[in-house]
């Protein structure tokens, strides 16, 4: 699915506002063809119901393993749930639902998602590029041009819930993708409680408030360890940062979650965090999932 050097230096023309494509001979064919692509993307996400991005300014907060957990609770449920994993640099999302050794397939014009269970499809770099130990070096507009195909020729088909796990930061795809799925597309913020991380991620919230789309609320990962001996909480990332930034950008808090061993074995293992880990963990993200589904009907 690369792009050659050619449709790269197209997608640069685009971006540089047109400026570029004057009195180039193939401009119309250019225009037809993003007319064209618009009109499969309005296709596709016409079909789905909620669209939320999981977004943070902030690296290495848990991101990819709760936008993971999020899409297999909502699946669960029975919920037809899609997650589109546009971390293109470090595509966690098939180690964290167990299916890193399976492949997407390209049939009929389709991206042919993998399939977690009866609810679940998956759409990652991770699942499609021949060797993950390899590094992924492109460019933004080739990275842009994956996500588009990523939604006009996915499989989905008619879903209840499209999770996206972005990379960090406000920068390329975070953007690219609220742009594409359009200003209903409800954004959930995750943060650590560290103050390092809190001014970071305050910037994902003024992002969203710049490009017009709802935040549904934040989510403080990381929010205390749980000593596996005796079941003391100790606050090794400060505590409280996230709900502080919640109130003070007068945005809706939706929970903690503490930081449990079990939580790192089961996202390496290919398990669900919600099983298998200690009751504060379960009860926590329990409760913040009937916060989101509250929220989204």
């Amino acid at each position: 699915m690369q792009k050659n050097q050619k449709e790269e230096s197209c997608a640069l023309k685009e971006s540089s506002k047109g400026s570029a494509c004057k009195g180039c001979s193939e401009k119309e064919a250019c225009q037809s063809k993003s007319q064209n692509e618009n009109e499969l993307i309005e296709k596709t996400l016409k079909k789905i119901k909620y669209k939320i991005a999981i977004l943070s300014g902030k690296g290495g907060v848990g991101k990819s393993t709760i936008s993971a957990n999020i899409a297999l609770y909502l699946a669960k449920k029975g919920y037809k749930t899609g997650i589109m994993d546009v971390d293109f640099h470090g595509p966690s999302v098939p180690r964290i639902l167990g299916i890193s050794e399976d492949k997407a397939e390209l049939t009929d014009g389709k991206i042919i998602s993998v399939k977690v269970g009866e609810n679940l499809k998956v759409l990652s770099l991770g699942n499609i590029i021949p060797d993950i130990k390899e590094a992924v070096i492109w460019r933004g507009p080739v990275k842009i041009s994956l996500i588009k195909q990523f939604i006009e020729y996915s499989d989905w088909e008619e879903l209840d819930y499209l999770i996206v796990d972005c990379p960090p930061g406000t920068g390329d795809e975070p953007l690219s993708i609220l742009q594409l799925l359009g200003a209903d597309t409800g954004v959930i913020i995750l943060t650590t409680p560290q103050k390092v991380a809190v001014d970071d991620v305050r910037r994902s919230i003024t992002f969203c408030n710049r490009v017009g789309n709802p935040v549904l609320g934040l989510i403080e990962n990381m929010s205390g360890f749980i000593c596996s001996k005796c079941g003391n909480i100790e606050n090794i990332f400060g505590e409280g940062g996230g709900e502080k930034l919640a109130l003070e950008m007068h945005i809706p808090f939706l929970g903690k979650l503490p930081l449990d061993a079990n939580v790192v074995k089961n996202s390496d293992s290919g398990l669900p965090i919600f099983e298998n880990t200690s009751q504060p963990v379960m009860d926590a993200f329990d409760d913040i999932m009937k916060s989101i589904i509250e929220k989204t009907k």
